[in-house]
């Protein structure tokens, strides 16, 4: 693996574990794509670090579980502006 891939995995590890941001939000803050984030993560991470890989795994896990709540939320805001 190259050096700048290693670091920019760790980085959006550190950035993950420390914000517990969504796929969507670490890509936009790190300028690449979510398949991107998805593959640092899940594929590369844990030949890294098992115990990061860990976390990040369970932060992700519990976005996803969460995901329609937000969604939920987003479409309420929008109709309840176009109300106002």
């Amino acid at each position: 693996m190259q050096d700048y891939i290693r670091k920019r995995v760790l980085d959006i590890t550190e950035y993950i574990i420390e914000s517990k941001a969504t796929v969507r939000q670490t890509a936009d803050v790190f300028g690449v794509s979510k398949s991107t984030v998805h593959k640092d993560v899940t594929e590369r991470l844990p030949g890294i670090n098992k115990k990061l890989a860990a976390k990040v795994k369970d932060i992700l896990e519990f976005n996803k579980a969460e995901r329609h709540l937000r969604g939920g939320e987003a479409t309420r805001k929008k109709y309840q502006e176009l109300v106002d």
